[in-house]
């Protein structure tokens, strides 16, 4: 059985193994740390910089860093490295990747709710929607810590601007006996029933909790994990989702408001499929109650016995 670890100690500790053979990773953090951190810093002090509670500073050195070569990541806090220095990712990483080649790799620690005790100033809600609508940018979302390191592969073989949302929290392992196909951007837990759960990060796991509760029902659910939210296959996931009657999506963000939902409902649409969805999403309001990471999710619409009902009325209203 594997023992499941914090997401940001999985890809840190393949960013610190890569920095022994690989002499071009550049290692940039904003004042936040972590044992696994200590050890880059320590090991390789010429390939480490922080630069302080200056998210803004951090995106330029980077891009600087880049321009000269590097393979960067740089490492915040996820509402941070995202909304507080969204200019500089636009003008310095987005725009300028548009005609120079760099590979910059942010990584944001505590996507969602996973901050839970930290209030709203520290959840990240809005991060899949402001990163998905920048060009050039991939949107990078594991759901727990096996894939989390896989996607370590990814950010030294594809050049370009990366974001990594990361939990903050432990989860469990999803991905015990397999890793992945990274390059395929999704992975099919389940394929067997007429409705498809497409979920992302934490979500994922939400998404087992309510299929238990329709195998208790004698109903078969198919679920896959998206956590490529800018570059996955196309044609393979159109071929896959065509088998199916209904598909739910499933984010720990915004509904409605440019997400996951919204990348669907734009694939569905190009695509030529004609599937309904029920997107599952934070309703659209700041909350700013202390509890359980599960107790929020169920007061925000999110929750797995929110998403059952949810779910249940909207494939009774398309009789399936």
């Amino acid at each position: 059985m594997v023992k499941a670890l914090a997401m940001r100690d999985a890809l840190l500790k393949r960013i610190w193994a890569g920095m022994k053979s690989d002499p071009n990773i550049f290692f940039a953090s904003a004042d936040f740390g972590s044992p696994v951190l200590d050890r880059i810093r320590a090991d390789f002090p010429r390939r480490f910089v922080n630069v302080g509670i200056a998210e803004q500073n951090l995106i330029n050195v980077s891009a600087g860093l880049a321009l000269e070569g590097y393979t960067v990541f740089a490492y915040a806090i996820a509402p941070f490295i995202t909304m507080r220095c969204y200019e500089q990712i636009r003008v310095s990483l987005a725009l300028l990747s548009e005609v120079r080649a760099m590979n910059v790799n942010l990584i944001g620690v505590g996507a969602g709710y996973s901050y839970v005790v930290s209030g709203p100033t520290h959840q990240c809600y809005e991060d899949i929607t402001i990163m998905r609508a920048l060009p050039n940018f991939r949107v990078l979302s594991p759901a727990d810590h096996i894939s989390a390191g896989a996607m370590f592969d990814q950010c030294i073989e594809h050049i370009g601007p990366k974001y990594l949302r990361l939990d903050a929290q432990v989860l469990p392992v999803m991905y015990e006996n397999q890793i992945p196909d990274m390059r395929l951007g999704f992975f099919v837990h389940q394929s067997h029933g007429s409705v498809c759960l497409i979920a992302t990060g934490y979500m994922l796991h939400t998404a087992f909790k309510v299929v238990k509760e329709f195998e208790k029902q004698g109903r078969q659910v198919a679920v896959i994990d998206l956590f490529d939210l800018a570059k996955f296959d196309l044609l393979r996931l159109k071929e896959v989702l065509s088998q199916y009657r209904a598909i739910v999506s499933m984010e720990e963000g915004f509904s409605g408001r440019g997400g996951v939902d919204a990348l669907l409902f734009d694939f569905i649409a190009n695509q030529g499929l004609n599937i309904p969805i029920l997107n599952i999403g934070v309703e659209g309001a700041y909350r700013f109650e202390l509890g359980t990471r599960e107790d929020l999710h169920e007061k925000v619409g999110i929750g797995p016995n929110v998403s059952m009902k949810r779910i249940e009325n909207f494939l009774q209203s398309k009789s399936l």
